[in-house]
C-alpha cells in the first residue's frame, strides 16, 4: 500500500518536473496584448457601470419599492455602479440609491451583458427610458 502511494507521487514529481521543462522551452506563449485590443471586451474597471430594466415590481425585504417622489413601482431601470453601490431609476427619471441592494443581488438577477453603450443618455435610451 505505502509503495503504491510513493510510486503515484514519484509519477506525479516526475509529470510535474516535465511539463515545467516544456513549458520553459516553449518561448512562443501568448502574451498580455493576446487578443489584440481592439477585439477584447470591456472588464469591470473599464466601465461606469452596469444596467438592467426591471419590469415587474421590485420587492426589496418583504416590500415593494416605489419611487419616493411619483410613486411608481414597476418598470426600473437598476444600476450597478463600479464601487458597488445599486441605484434605481423610474420611468419618469427619478433617480435613488437603494442601500439594500448591492453587486451580488445585481449580478444574480442580471442576464449577461449583450451591450455597451458610450454615454448614459445612450443606455437608457436603448432600455427604453
Amino acid at each position: 500500500m505505502f509503495r503504491r502511494r510513493s510510486r503515484v507521487d514519484r509519477e506525479f514529481r516526475e509529470a510535474q518536473r516535465l511539463g515545467q521543462e516544456l513549458f520553459a522551452r516553449c518561448g512562443n506563449l501568448p502574451s498580455s496584448d493576446y487578443p489584440p485590443p481592439d477585439l477584447r471586451a470591456p472588464t469591470r474597471q473599464d466601465v461606469s457601470g452596469f444596467m438592467m430594466r426591471w419590469d415587474p415590481p421590485l420587492v426589496v425585504d418583504g416590500e415593494v419599492r416605489a419611487c419616493p417622489v411619483c410613486g411608481a413601482y414597476r418598470n426600473w431601470v437598476v444600476f450597478n455602479m463600479r464601487d458597488g453601490s445599486v441605484w434605481l431609476h423610474c420611468a419618469l427619471g427619478h433617480e435613488m440609491h437603494e442601500p439594500r441592494l448591492d453587486t451580488a443581488w445585481y449580478n444574480r438577477n442580471s442576464g449577461p451583458v449583450d451591450r455597451f453603450h458610450p454615454t448614459l443618455e445612450d443606455g437608457l435610451r436603448y432600455l427604453g427610458h
